[in-house]
């Protein structure tokens, strides 16, 4: 079954450790970061994940995604919260599989545990994203890609025996 996770952007940036000192100077780069560590978490997963980022305080703003490193970024029309977007989101994705929406805001907890959706508080998200972004790195920094490969693990009469199957000279039945 699918996994999504629906984030609220602003929510996880004011939440998380990683951004202190980030945001002063502005939240675009706050936002390019917190992207680029989801999407990560996202292709070593294998789940979608779409976040949500609060614009409805920006004059004239109108609703609009875009596709950054896989991730489904929303921003909101203005006048409009991060909370009902998400909300008309995840309704959406409750058929499609098991989503999760990370923020710590309890009202809006409480509305998407109405809807099928199960929350996951920001520090239990950055706990889940680091732990899998950690086992990635490791397992792409390994120095033999190979490692770990069956073949490697046979005794070698059998991958002499198998070898001489492969290019045809194996008696077979």
């Amino acid at each position: 079954m699918q996994e999504f996770y629906v984030v609220d952007g602003y929510n996880i940036i004011h939440a998380w450790p990683d951004f202190e000192g980030i945001i002063e100077g502005g939240l675009d780069h706050g936002r390019d970061k917190l992207i680029d560590i989801i999407a990560n978490f996202a292709s070593l997963t294998g789940s979608v994940v779409k976040i949500v980022f609060d614009a409805h305080l920006v004059k004239k703003g109108i609703e609009h995604s875009e596709m950054i490193h896989g991730i489904e970024v929303f921003y909101t029309q203005e006048g409009e919260t991060a909370d009902s977007l998400i909300e008309r989101i995840v309704g959406d994705l409750t058929k499609l599989g098991t989503v999760y929406v990370a923020t710590s805001d309890w009202d809006e907890q409480r509305i998407i545990f109405g809807r099928g959706a199960y929350r996951i508080t920001p520090k239990e998200f950055r706990t889940q994203v680091f732990k899998i972004n950690k086992q990635g790195q490791q397992q792409f920094a390994k120095k033999d890609p190979t490692e770990g490969y069956l073949e490697d693990k046979l005794p070698a009469d059998i991958r002499l025996i198998l070898e001489k199957w492969r290019r045809g000279g194996g008696k077979g039945k």
